[in-house]
């Protein structure tokens, strides 16, 4: 059971991150919005990722944020978008977040940001995803 859970994560990742990966093996920084979700009404809301390149758990945080976007199901996260930020394009945010990344925030609908509990690394993709979407209810 493990193993068949173990290959339907890698798989939900390998195809959410294609794109981002091949990127990378070229040499190209891919940040900002990350196309995860495909809806872009006015329901939609925004998570936003601080990071910065060579954050090894920014980066493991990003692929299962992408994998719980590619989960499917009632719970799915559709009206949820992804926006990247990397923090050293901002002294701002390198001030607030370079001894705390990777940093989540859910953007609420007077626009302004509130930053989310961390997720530690060993959180399952499901277990992420029921997080997020309690985040947004």
């Amino acid at each position: 059971m493990r193993k068949r859970r173990r290959r339907k994560m890698a798989a939900a990742i390998s195809s959410a991150n294609w794109a981002f990966v091949a990127a990378a093996r070229r040499g190209r920084r891919q940040w900002g919005t990350i196309p995860l979700s495909c809806s872009s009404g006015p329901n939609t809301r925004k998570l936003v990722l601080y990071s910065k390149p060579g954050c090894c758990l920014c980066d493991g945080l990003k692929e299962k944020l992408q994998a719980a976007f590619s989960l499917s199901g009632p719970d799915s996260l559709h009206h949820v978008t992804l926006q990247v930020r990397d923090i050293t394009t901002n002294p701002d945010w390198e001030r607030a977040y370079q001894y705390e990344i990777p940093v989540l925030a859910k953007e609420n609908s007077d626009g302004k940001e509130e930053i989310l509990p961390r997720l530690s690394p060993r959180l399952s993709v499901e277990i992420i995803q029921k997080k997020l979407l309690a985040a947004f209810s």
